[in-house]
This record gives structure tokens, C-alpha cells and sequence, in this order.
């Protein structure tokens, strides 16, 4: 694979044939190519997580949000990552951003509720 382009097609193509640990070298070598591509790091967050990997997912969720705040995928990540480590409030800090962008997507209401979280609801 030379470019970062090929690279992360490749790790779309194994993720979708369910080979999360595949997508994963793929898609860190487009990483190493791209470092701040936000499209890059959310497909490798969703890889990560996909294997078990929530710490590595969350900081790649986190780096695709810094990147682009406007991105609800992962933001969602981001708060399941932060879900499945405990942290609750901080997930649903993520989770409500990601609803309010996106409120008809179904997984993502499913992930704040099981957070605690309620569309009106402050903290």
C-alpha cells in the first residue's frame, strides 16, 4: 500500500468484512501517512473498538472530534468509549451532542440512555 488514500480504503474493506485486527494495521498506516485526517481516525476508532481496544478507540475518537467537532459518529464513539471505561457523565457529555446533531439515529438515543442520559436533561 503507498498512499494513505489506499491505505485506509484497504482498512474500510476489512472492517467491513468483519477483520477489525486486519482494518487496524491498514488503517494505522494511513494514520502515519495523515496523522490529522478526521475520516482516518474515526475508521480507526471504530476498528479499535470493534477488537476490544476501547482505550486506543477513545483516543482516536477523541483526536477525529478535536479535528472536527461537527463529527457525530464520533462523538458517539467517543461516549461509548467512555461508557463501556465508567465514566457515565463523560459519555454522556458526547452522547447528547451526538443525538442533538443526529436525533434520528436509533444508536445513538440507545447509548445515552444506557449512560443515564436524557435528550432534555442538563448536568
Amino acid at each position: 500500500v503507498r498512499s494513505a488514500y489506499e491505505a485506509f480504503q484497504e482498512g474500510l474493506r476489512l472492517l467491513e468484512r468483519a477483520s477489525p485486527h486486519a482494518a487496524i494495521e491498514a488503517l494505522e498506516r494511513a494514520r502515519e501517512l495523515e496523522p490529522d485526517k478526521g475520516s482516518i481516525r474515526e475508521t480507526l476508532g471504530r476498528a479499535y473498538f470493534r477488537a476490544g481496544q476501547f482505550v486506543a478507540a477513545r483516543d482516536e475518537f477523541a483526536r477525529a472530534v478535536e479535528l472536527d467537532p461537527v463529527n457525530d459518529y464520533a462523538l458517539f464513539g467517543l461516549g461509548l468509549c467512555l461508557l463501556r471505561q465508567g465514566d457515565a457523565v463523560g459519555s454522556r457529555r458526547h452522547l447528547k451532542l451526538a443525538v442533538a446533531m443526529r436525533p434520528e439515529m436509533a444508536a445513538y438515543r440507545d447509548a445515552l440512555s444506557e449512560a443515564g442520559g436524557d435528550e432534555g436533561a442538563t448536568e
